[in-house]
């Protein structure tokens, strides 16, 4: 659905003008970004929950990140919810080397595979959001992840309210896009209890091609007061059904543009093509498919219960549970069925249960605030490659049973436990901060398979002693300069995106000498808050060591066991800037600038490589190359206002050129993208307590652009851009949205 802008634009003002004659709150200079971090030891900003709320509804907090310094974020469609092309990145560092929790409760890495976690949005609806906080460098040592190489991205929820009500938002726009949130808030008790319990859903049809992307999602939360002491439980669910777009190379783009996507709801073609007859520009049968889709079936579970003995300490407890039941489906022209069409449907499906319980103890001695803790998670993780038979184009909506074939299946049995101590102390007054700490993971994975096809074995990651340590100190209430070092290791990771991804004999020959990735990141900057200028400026240098590569050895619908490879050394430095000038009441400008410069510091070998060393073997010349997926350059601009009852956001983003190869011998265009809220706040009329009428334009100057690289890995080379591992961004899309509380 493509909406006229100025249309809208007019009617929405016609609208709201009788209303701007009334009586108009004061000014308030809004404020977008919360925290540049005052007070701590490393680089740290946060999003709350007004900042949220002006973006639009159900758009994933992950995008909201997008404009603080050193985050990269692309995905292919307007709400940065579709997760086969959701990428962020943080100064080099990919997704699955960031460490991601929700209220503590650890997320994984949330990759689209889930072998250890799970998405965000997912795991709570974005309404029930309060504030998400980066830490672009050292995370905490409590965080309960072994994936956080680099920095941790933290969710924090909205808690029941003390006051009952109730909660809706309604969006409707581009692409027949329908969203419901409503939310019931029970109120405090006199027991000193309250609960909240939501209900989401999403209907939104692609931007462009075949399907649609839907979503419902259900939050349950409960607080209650015993004492001193708090108790607080949650049980969430979500079931996501999506049709893919298709992956493009810059092949694909040359030869039929952007909106080039599968053949669906085309059966006829896509047969036709899976039997070698192609038409309409199309040349080989990897130019599209019928269909792909996502099916997931997610439930998370958490209780935590904080017990607060006396004024100086604090001992927290949680227990989490999380299941997922998940299907991708891929209609492949490459497995003929046994009905005689010479298609089937590829399925790649998922089954994860985890269970963890994490306890925090902290206690305040004099200056010292020393804190402890431990963490342990047991993860069971099944993954299997199915075949199922087709004898026409079916509704394939549904997680499928009874394949005719298996290309292989794979269980994983992860056990993590993680502890830490660590001690904080105020010096010289208060001006001096210092902390520092060791944390001590152990990851152990045992991979069996049930059908023969890719590799089983058991991977042990540890490391005894991880420190962290940092300074802050504050001139006055304005400046201040901070300093932190930290050094940390990623686990081996189960499922179709690790080492158990290989031949059973690459990984024979490799294990023995497998280490798990590891990395010192040490960052410098100062802090200034002012009355009208807030700011942040940080230097930071980052060392790989045993950096693991997962190469594509074919294209991703065909699925052939990947290249495990260590690449040595790779080296990350760069600076970042940040600010937030407060012109005049009611207005603020936000900008931030990122450099970066993340390379590979060894060759590899590789077998397939073309290129021979001195012995025979296949070497790939990465040495001195830029990190794939990574933009040297980043920056970001975001105007605010607060006007009576008014408000609104414009912004914009630049990314630079980035590489899909390991050579380097293709790139990904950079490009920029701009988008726009604004909106009224009605005031309150009897039973309603208060409405919100917003606007939200996203990608406001239509450009066309390719948004994500490596939804199927990256490969050495290709020179010639043939290779399918690329997504557009969406065009623009227009939403109105009205919300509102009784």
């Amino acid at each position: 659905m493509q909406t006229s802008l100025p249309r809208a634009a007019s009617l929405l003002a016609a609208a709201l003008t009788p209303l701007w004659a009334q009586a108009q709150p004061p000014a308030v200079t809004p404020e977008v970004v919360t925290i540049f971090g005052q007070g701590q030891t490393r680089q740290v900003q946060s999003l709350g929950r007004a900042e949220l709320e002006q973006a639009l509804p159900g758009t994933s907090p992950l995008k909201s990140l997008d404009k603080l310094p050193g985050v990269s974020f692309q995905s292919a469609d307007p709400f940065g919810a579709y997760e086969w092309s959701t990428q962020i990145s943080v100064r080099g560092f990919k997704q699955n080397q960031l460490g991601f929790t929700l209220d503590g409760i650890p997320l994984g890495d949330m990759t689209y595979g889930p072998n250890n976690g799970l998405h965000i949005g997912r795991a709570i609806s974005s309404d029930n959001l309060l504030r998400a906080t980066l830490s672009q460098g050292a995370g905490e040592l409590a965080t309960a992840s072994t994936s956080n190489l680099g920095g941790t991205v933290q969710f924090f929820s909205q808690q029941p309210a003390d006051a009952p009500g109730l909660r809706w938002t309604q969006t409707l726009g581009s692409d027949a896009t329908a969203r419901t949130f409503l939310r019931l808030d029970s109120g405090l008790s006199e027991h000193g209890g309250k609960a909240s319990l939501s209900a989401t859903r999403q209907r939104t049809s692609k931007t462009k091609g075949w399907g649609e992307q839907n979503q419902d999602q259900v939050d349950a939360a409960l607080a209650q007061t015993l004492g001193a002491h708090q108790l607080r439980a949650f049980v969430n669910s979500s079931e996501r059904h999506e049709v893919d777009y298709a992956d493009l190379s810059l092949d694909l783009l040359r030869r039929f543009g952007y909106d080039w996507d599968n053949y669906a709801p085309d059966w006829q073609r896509a047969v036709a093509a899976a039997r070698g007859q192609y038409s309409g520009g199309v040349s080989t049968a990897d130019d599209a498919y019928f269909l792909a889709r996502g099916i997931r079936r997610d439930t998370l579970a958490g209780a935590t219960l904080e017990l607060a003995p006396n004024a100086a300490g604090t001992l927290t407890a949680s227990l989490y549970h999380h299941r997922n039941v998940g299907q991708g489906h891929w209609y492949t022209p490459f497995q003929a069925s046994p009905s005689g069409l010479p298609l089937s449907i590829r399925t790649t499906e998922y089954q994860l249960r985890r269970n963890g319980l994490i306890l925090d103890w902290s206690l305040a001695l004099g200056a010292h605030t020393v804190s402890a803790g431990l963490w342990r998670e047991r993860s069971s993780h099944q993954v299997s490659r199915n075949f199922y038979s087709v004898d026409g184009p079916q509704d394939s909506d549904r997680l499928l049973s009874g394949p005719f074939r298996t290309a292989f299946s794979q269980d994983f049995l992860s056990t993590t436990h993680q502890w830490y101590l660590a001690d904080s102390v105020l010096l010289a007054d208060g001006r001096l901060k210092l902390n520092g700490g060791v944390k001590s993971p152990h990851s152990r994975i045992v991979g069996v398979n049930r059908v023969p096809g890719r590799a089983e074995g058991t991977l042990t990651a540890a490391r005894n002693f991880l420190p962290q340590a940092g300074a802050n100190y504050r001139f006055n209430q304005r400046d201040e300069v901070f300093l932190s070092l930290a050094r940390n290791m990623r686990a081996y990771q189960p499922g179709t995106a690790g080492p158990f991804s290989t031949t059973q004999a690459a990984f024979d020959a490799g294990a023995a000498a497998l280490r798990p990735e590891t990395s010192t990141n040490i960052e410098a900057g100062y802090r200034l808050r002012g009355p009208a200028l807030q700011g942040s400026v940080s230097l930071y240098h980052a060392d790989f060591r045993d950096r693991l590569l997962n190469v594509a050895s074919c294209s991703g619908i065909a699925g052939c066991p990947s290249t495990f490879v260590n690449v040595g050394k790779v080296r990350s430095r760069g600076m970042e800037a940040a600010a937030v000038w407060k012109a005049a009441p009611g207005w603020s400008w936000f900008n931030a600038v990122t450099w970066n410069d993340a390379r590979y510091q060894s060759d590899y070998l590789d077998a397939a490589s073309p290129v021979r060393d001195a012995n025979g073997n296949g070497v790939v010349r990465a040495a001195g190359k830029q990190v794939v997926d990574n933009a040297r350059v980043l920056l970001s601009s975001e105007l605010a206002f607060e006007h009576g009852r008014w408000f609104g956001r414009a912004g914009a983003k630049y990314t630079g050129k980035r590489y899909y190869t390991y050579l380097n011998d293709i790139e990904v265009p950079a490009y920029r993208v701009a988008s726009l809220s604004a909106g009224y706040r009605l005031p309150a009329m009897g039973w309603l307590k208060s409405a919100t009428l917003q606007l939200n334009v996203e990608n406001l100057f239509d450009r066309r652009y390719l948004s994500t690289a490596g939804t199927n890995g990256y490969v050495n080379s290709d020179p010639h851009g043939d290779f399918a591992t690329l997504m557009s961004g969406a065009p623009r899309q227009l939403f109105i949205s009205f919300s509102g509380k009784l």
